[in-house]
């Protein structure tokens, strides 16, 4: 078991929790928000997450309320949200903190395995800074949605920007050869 499989986590009901509960899966770990403009993202991430839970992958949620105070409310509150608008199923953790001197140990573990994400982070940082909005350069974690690639090993595989759509080709490629 490697380093990052230890790092404590609970579970959004409370419960303790590690990423050695999921030992043997391939993971999608996801800094979400309920009130960002790429809040719909959950849909595409439930049905990435029934399409191929069987073969092994499975999406975790981490909600984080580091950009513009897009994820204000309780873990009670996120886990209704999440339910009733996007019938999320995967597992849901209690907020945290992806970036900055709260930073989380399990982002500051992924954004260390993986400093860059694929994608367009560069045109979605320019985007930010056209509207005004002070962003984070890498290894940081850029805004919501930005998703961590875990391999069956535990080792850090891949991170996607984003802008990165759930269905997006070259994420669903790279899901699929971890889990072959």
């Amino acid at each position: 078991m490697t380093a990052i499989q230890d790092i404590p986590l609970t579970t959004i009901t409370g419960e303790a929790s590690s990423l050695a509960d999921y030992a043997g899966k391939v993971l999608l770990v996801v800094n979400v928000a309920s009130k960002c403009g790429l809040t719909p993202q959950y849909a595409g991430l439930e049905a990435l997450y029934e399409r191929f839970r069987d073969h092994g992958l499975v999406v975790l949620g981490f909600p984080a309320n580091n950009f513009l105070g897009q994820e204000p409310g309780t873990n009670d509150e996120i886990a209704e949200f999440c339910r009733t608008n996007f019938s999320v199923a995967f597992p849901m953790f209690s907020k945290l903190s992806v970036a900055g001197d709260d930073q989380h140990p399990l982002y500051a573990a992924l954004t260390a395995a993986a400093p860059r994400a694929q994608g367009d982070p560069d045109g979605f940082r320019a985007t930010l800074k056209g509207h005004g909005l002070t962003v984070n350069e890498d290894p940081d974690v850029l805004w919501n949605f930005e998703k961590f690639l875990i391999g069956r090993d535990g080792q850090v595989i891949g991170r996607f920007a984003p802008t990165t759509a759930p269905d997006d080709e070259a994420l669903i490629a790279a899901i699929e050869a971890a889990l072959a």
